[in-house]
């Protein structure tokens, strides 16, 4: 039983090592900002941000720092957008 417990997470750090095989699809997250915590999250491919400026712009440096974070993990239509 140890044998397969120790396949098993050599497979799971093979796979963290390969960023291409996970897409995220949504999630929510709590941004600890220099100023403020903000909540963010992402969801049929859209950001959203509990800022000011994300609510004027549809974008701001929480999501920028998150799409950075997520590179290749997120569907090619939000990461071009970085």
């Amino acid at each position: 039983m140890m044998d397969n417990r120790i396949a098993k997470i050599e497979k799971a750090k093979r796979y963290a090592e390969e960023r291409h095989r996970f897409r995220f699809e949504s999630f929510s997250v709590k941004f600890h900002g220099d100023n403020n915590d903000h909540a963010v999250s992402f969801d049929n491919g859209k950001w959203h941000c509990d800022c000011e400026y994300f609510l004027m712009h549809d974008c701001c440096s929480h999501t920028m720092a998150l799409e950075r974070l997520l590179d290749k993990m997120l569907p090619e239509l939000v990461a071009e957008a970085a």
